[in-house]
């Protein structure tokens, strides 16, 4: 692994000159603007603080990025990562936040040893599409309390969250909501031309910035954050014990299987947006490696993210510089602007994070599935959604695919069957004599022949009444089971006690090495398995003769 990665390394370098060094330092600069508003919001957003955001943003950067199985992920805190982690937060503190990353790094760099990488490739994409919305979701209704100004029951459920904040009296503090509408109206209203230079983001966080450093506003702010790596509240292995890490361990399982998805699919992304290559493995251990250390500087686990990575790109972004020149910047941004980061206003991070749930959306699959009125990628999408309001996230993303598998094992249960007399006209060059052909059967049937479809298959078989020889073919099988062995085993028994021969014919070749492999040249005798039906009948003939 650490040969292969040395060889990427120096193939993403050749020919690297100052040119490309010029490329990757503007492109850290513009993803540095993306990154920093995101950091600070999605560190306060997972129960943390700003300062924890912004650590995780600079170390995410560093270590995953050097180490990252693409030259273009950039990762960090996420709003998919902090819906979990605010849930983790209420019930069991940072320390229990931090444990869980650090298990998780575990588990991602296992799935990377492993080679799991693929595993996000058998997901169905209305199963991710709802999993996205239903962070999104998670999210927006997190932001509410800060939003508004106002400060409401905590709850493990965003559904609950959401009863809690309707169910009392509503009495915002109307700076905090005018702030945040502001941030929201920035974002919406910013030229998209503009945005590629300055980000609508960091301009809403500036405009309520100077407000409220103006006008000394009489709401919440993100406080005091310090200037330096390692934070005061961190990780330290003397707080490690068995009875917390069996709490957290469900927990880390979820971060570890949302780094997971989100990291690779960003990657696919990526790959296709630039053409380079991009190593799922290679990426899962540089993620597990990251979430691993963060915790132990007081940072909170981080994901690949798709908008950075996205705009590292678009700016012209060469090589995985980018992702570790933008969090120099990040660090500098803690260094120098620190006291005054410290008076942006909470409900101005509540409104970017609104705007970001919005748009974190694929408005362009889902318009798809349901303008095309798709109602199985519907029904996976609403089921997964649901399912993320209100359960875990992992839960959500297993019921979302045991759906998808129901619906799948469904639609390919209807295996078409059809029963045919030998039609003498259509026999090339087989002289068959016409008593003879009456006592031969050929059973036509297509579809996988497994565990829900062999009782089917069984009965339409032994249906056939007065017949020698029967005649399956296969050529529309593309796989067997031990369910379809078996229901293939008891028809040639059936078959023999009333004296009627099972031939088959048409066998694709993974389907005649299972039937090989189970030996049925015994059970069905010599030459009872053919290439087409024309032989079989041929056979059958001579052999009723």
């Amino acid at each position: 692994m650490l040969k292969s990665y040395i060889n990427d390394i120096k193939n993403e370098f050749k020919g690297y000159n100052l040119l490309n060094f010029k490329q990757d330092l503007m492109a850290g600069i513009t993803v540095t603007a993306v990154a920093l508003p995101l950091a600070l919001a999605f560190g306060v957003s997972s129960g943390a603080t700003a300062a924890a955001g912004l650590i995780t943003a600079i170390l995410a950067g560093l270590v995953i990025g050097a180490l990252s199985g693409g030259s273009f992920q950039i990762s960090g805190p996420t709003g998919a990562m902090s819906a979990i982690l605010v849930a983790l937060f209420q019930k069991y503190g940072l320390e229990g936040v931090w444990i869980a990353g650090a298990l998780a790094g575990i588990i991602l760099m296992l799935a990377g040893i492993f080679k799991l990488g693929k595993v996000v490739s058998y997901i169905p994409t209305p199963v991710i599409t709802g999993f996205t919305s239903g962070i999104a979701l998670i999210i927006a209704i997190g932001q509410l309390d800060n939003f508004f100004g106002v400060s409401t029951k905590s709850s493990e459920s965003a559904a609950i969250k959401v009863l809690n904040f309707f169910s009392g009296p509503l009495n915002p503090n109307w700076y905090a909501l005018s702030i945040g509408v502001l941030v929201v109206a920035i974002m919406i209203l910013w030229p998209k031309k503009f945005n590629k230079v300055i980000p609508s983001s960091l301009i809403g966080l500036i405009v309520a910035l100077i407000i409220n450093m103006i006008f000394k506003l009489p709401l919440d702010v993100i406080g005091d954050i310090p200037q330096k790596l390692i934070l005061d509240d961190r990780l330290s292995i003397t707080s490690i014990n068995l009875d917390i890490i069996k709490n957290v361990l469900i927990p880390a399982i979820s971060i570890a299987a949302l780094a997971m998805i989100e990291s690779l699919l960003c990657g696919e992304v990526g790959k296709k947006m630039k053409g380079d290559p991009f190593d799922t493995n290679k990426e899962l251990i540089a993620q597990g490696i990251g979430n691993f250390i963060i915790p132990f500087f007081g940072g909170v686990p981080a994901t690949a993210a798709i908008a950075r990575t996205s705009v590292a790109i678009k700016s012209g972004g060469k090589t995985r510089l980018v992702s570790i020149l933008h969090s120099v910047f990040l660090m500098l941004s803690m260094f120098l602007l620190a006291p005054i980061m410290s008076n942006i206003p909470l409900s101005a991070l509540a409104g970017v994070l609104m705007v970001t749930a919005w748009r974190m959306n694929e408005w362009e699959n889902i318009k798809y599935i349901f303008s095309k009125r798709f109602k199985g990628a519907i029904s996976k999408f609403l089921i997964t959604m649901i399912a993320t309001i209100a359960f875990d996230l992992t839960q959500a993303i297993l019921i979302g695919v045991i759906f998808s598998s129901l619906l799948f094992i469904v639609k390919i249960s209807n295996m078409d069957i059809s029963i045919s007399e030998v039609d003498e006209k259509r026999l090339d060059n087989i002289n068959i004599k016409g008593e003879n052909l009456n006592n031969i059967k050929v059973v036509y049937f297509t579809g996988p022949l497994f565990f829900a479809t062999a009782d089917k298959f069984k009965r339409e078989v032994l249906s056939i009444k007065d017949s020698k020889v029967i005649i399956l073919s296969m050529r529309g099988v593309p796989l067997i089971d031990t369910s379809g062995l078996q229901a293939l085993s008891e028809i040639i028994e059936e078959a023999a006690g009333k004296e009627c021969k099972i031939m088959l014919c048409g066998l694709q070749q993974q389907v005649k090495d299972i039937i090989d492999k189970a030996e049925f040249e015994d059970k069905l005798g010599d030459n009872m398995i053919y290439w087409s039906a024309d032989e079989a009948i041929k056979s059958a003939e001579k052999l009723i003769a």
